[in-house]
């Protein structure tokens, strides 16, 4: 059996949780971040196209495992409306900053991560996958929570095209880590993305249930991980079995 080169975290869920966090609150904000930049646009208007807009490439992201960026959607939404503006312009860019501050102040760790990822940097490489479509918001709350100096390689869905679980983006760490499938250890919440995904691409998994995944999800998924964990506190105490 190849030795453990590398332990891979999911992060939203696995590692931190979200605290009181409102989406209807943040695209209030996105409303207002795009009338500062210019867009003279009523909030009425702008959230009922930018719903449809969310909910058509929602399918995409979900049925073809393909990540497309909130900065689309919006463009999409806002040439719904009369407005000529491309995803890159950057006054999206801008109000999509604004749009996410909310979702990252409500980010913390959850209870032994910390000590979690610091004790698995000790035995190997460290890395994280992370299904969301706008890079810069895992970049930032990665900073802001203290933890990206742990961390070897960072994948973001956005930025590789493809979501978990599609092997595709499991393969992409891998090959920036320098490693094979069978030398990872992939630690996720979520039985389909998490577990599902990262065996299907050759990797041993560890399920950590979550507030968004239980064990009764698990378990109805019909996913069989290679270990389960009670939570993070008791996965640091079982660490070096599960990579030795």
């Amino acid at each position: 059996m190849p030795c453990t080169k590398a332990v891979i975290f999911d992060f939203v869920g696995t590692l931190v949780n979200c605290r009181n966090y409102t989406m209807d609150t943040s695209r209030e904000k996105l409303h207002s971040a795009l009338v500062n930049e210019g867009f003279d646009v009523a909030k009425d208007k702008f959230l009922e196209s930018y719903i449809l807009s969310h909910e058509k490439y929602r399918k995409v992201r979900y049925e073809q495992l393909r990540e497309v960026t909130n900065a689309v959607w919006v463009a999409e939404a806002l040439g719904n409306l009369g407005f000529e503006v491309a995803a890159d312009d950057c006054r999206v860019k801008a109000a999509l900053n604004v749009f996410f501050q909310d979702f990252i102040n409500t980010l913390e760790l959850r209870e032994g991560a910390m000590k979690l990822i610091k004790q698995s940097q000790k035995q190997c490489k460290v890395a994280l996958i992370s299904n969301f479509t706008y890079t810069p918001v895992i970049y930032k709350s990665v900073r802001e929570l203290g933890i990206s100096e742990f961390f070897n390689v960072v994948v973001v869905s956005e930025e590789v095209g493809w979501r978990k679980p599609s092997s595709r983006i499991f393969q992409y760490a891998l090959n920036k880590l320098q490693i094979q499938p069978n030398e990872a250890v992939f630690i996720g919440d979520s039985p389909i993305e998490d577990i599902k995904g990262a065996k299907q691409a050759g990797l041993k998994t560890v399920f950590v249930p979550s507030k968004f995944n239980t064990l009764k999800n698990l378990l109805e998924s019909k996913q069989e991980p290679d270990y389960i964990a009670k939570d993070l506190n008791g996965l640091f105490e079982e660490l070096t079995e599960i990579i030795s």
